[in-house]
């Protein structure tokens, strides 16, 4: 059953919105939707991490201001383009960067500076979880920057009675519940799927390991309670309120969706939360979310498993580098236009060379390039060194130049994407792509088709990103009926004929990816040698 549609201004006056924010990297952008959940007013602050004391971080003050200032340019954009004042809300979401390590005493005394998922410090801690648990725990997750702060024999470990992320700890000072969205949680201990919980049997595991710390608390005594989508996790306080909108406009008592995950958002906001669906994130780095049919049928140490917010489980393959190498490049053409009398928009010319790439050769006429300005983990290499190379009969023209920047930013995701494909026979009916390397309509979504051999989907709705995406789970909380799914009502409430392109695999454009996959893996060896003496 369709929702009545209202205009806006009446939407705002009446509360019946509903306002996502989420804590990016360098940005908090706040969302608000209506009850069909187009997007009609946003917000946003520009934030940055720094490095302190050999650890990446942001202060909590900066949290708090960073959230308030985005709530107040979205009451402004709500005001100028609607004319309404912000007084209620149907339902909020908070969602942020996963993984990281935030720790509070009894007293709700931070204990540590924020450690963000950037930190690359826990790799004697996540290598021993890892071979304990039989699962794979990268560095960035939660739990290993805990146990390693237990190797380091760190003094605060001990006082710890609450252990969150980012989206957690900014929904406790909304409503005082100390809880979490299985997205999120599943970044930071490994979850079963079966029991929507933290895995008992690693559980214990972790137990045994700092059995003789004897510290005065256990692991379920300070983790977030787990909760999926859909559900009551709490609602705004008088203090929350005061947090948010220190004017006074906003009241106490609007509920709250469970806080999610940057991932877990990005799955609702593409509509890749069904088995056998994914979506492909592409900016300046990239990773693949694949919802499974089946658990993997073993450890992989390229591929994380986290989940749907509603608990399904998800391959992860994450890539630190995607589009740095061809955004430099595209400044070396900039600064050459311009010296040429004939400068062109920045714009312009990423769409100019984006699709001349589509006239390149299939394989990129032998030539070579690796994007990696740092290391990649898929593929085992600790630093990186921008490469291109070429041997003196390939073909070197711009469309093949730029046809290969393209292929490199998304060939170490393919080899990633093969242990799932071809180990694990995973199937993928299609993939949902968002992010930059998406722009120029029809270039990356072609060259990606191409390099996963799937169709691949790109969204118009998905531009808001994932403030938007959890402020349709917010929508969710609020609207859903008694028995509906998340997926079911994404699919039938949310995306019904959404506008959107797909775009097939061309056999000519996938032999050329094989080709051209071949010679980026055996030319690894080249980037190697360069890390090694350049």
């Amino acid at each position: 059953m369709s929702i009545a549609k209202i205009d806006p201004k009446t939407a705002i006056a009446e509360g019946k919105t509903f306002l996502g924010i989420e804590f990016g990297s360098t940005r908090i952008k706040a969302v608000l939707i209506d009850a069909e959940h187009a997007p009609i007013a946003a917000g946003a602050h520009d934030w940055e991490n720094r490095l302190e004391n050999g650890y990446w971080t942001y202060s909590l003050a900066a949290v708090r201001a960073g959230l308030q200032h985005a709530f107040q340019e979205l009451v402004a954009d709500a005001r100028a383009r609607c004319g309404a004042e912000i007084t209620r809300v149907g339902a909020i979401g908070i969602s942020a960067m996963m993984h990281g390590y935030l720790v509070f005493d009894a007293n709700d005394k931070l204990l540590a500076p924020f450690r963000t998922w950037r930190n690359t410090t826990t790799e004697t801690a996540a290598h021993a979880l890892t071979e304990k648990f039989r699962f794979n725990v990268p560095q960035r997750w939660s739990i290993a920057h805990l146990y390693q702060a237990i190797l380091n024999d760190e003094p605060h470990v001990k006082d710890i009675r609450f252990f969150t992320t980012l989206a957690g700890y900014v929904h406790w000072q909304l409503t005082g519940k100390k809880v979490l969205g299985i997205g999120d949680v599943s970044g930071m201990f490994p979850i079963d799927s079966a029991a929507n919980n933290y895995d008992a049997e690693k559980l214990r595991q972790f137990a045994d390991l700092v059995a003789d710390k004897k510290f005065s608390w256990t692991l379920p005594e300070i983790l977030p309670q787990v909760l999926v989508a859909g559900a009551d996790a709490g609602a705004l306080t008088a203090a929350g309120a005061q947090l948010l909108d220190p004017t006074g406009k906003l009241p106490s008592g609007i509920p709250l969706c469970p806080p999610e995950g940057d991932a877990g958002t990005g799955m609702v906001a593409t509509n890749s939360v069904a088995e056998r669906e994914g979506n492909v994130s592409a900016g300046t780095s990239i990773f693949s979310m694949v919802v499974l049919e089946k658990p993997l049928s073993q450890v992989h140490v390229e591929i994380d498993i986290v989940t749907t917010p509603s608990g399904k489980p998800v391959a992860m393959v994450h890539c630190n580098n995607c589009t740095s190498d061809l955004d430099a490049w595209v400044k070396i053409f900039q600064e050459f236009s311009a010296l040429s009398g004939a400068p062109i928009d920045k714009s312009a010319l990423y769409e100019m060379l984006y699709r001349r790439a589509l006239d390149g050769d299939p394989d990129c006429g032998g030539l070579l390039s690796y994007n990696y300005y740092g290391g990649e983990p898929v593929t085992f290499t600790d630093e990186g060194r921008p490469l291109f190379a070429r041997a003196p009969n390939s073909r070197f023209t711009l469309a093949n130049f730029i046809r290969a920047m393209l292929f490199s930013t998304m060939s170490t995701l393919k080899l990633g994407m093969n242990i799932l494909t071809e180990k694990e026979h995973v199937r993928l009916d299609q993939i949902f792509g968002h992010g930059g390397l998406f722009k120029t309509p029809g270039v990356g979504q072609r060259l990606m088709a191409a390099a996963l051999n799937v169709p691949v989907v790109v969204l118009e709705s998905a531009g808001e990103g994932g403030a938007w995406g959890i402020a349709l789970l917010a929508a969710y909380r609020r609207q859903k009926s008694a028995d509906e799914t998340l997926e079911s009502y994404l699919a039938q409430k949310v995306f019904v004929g959404g506008a959107g392109s797909r775009v097939e695999p061309d056999a000519a454009d996938v032999a050329g990816f094989a080709k051209f996959i071949a010679r980026y893996e055996k030319g690894l060896a080249i980037e190697r040698a360069a890390i090694a003496n350049l």
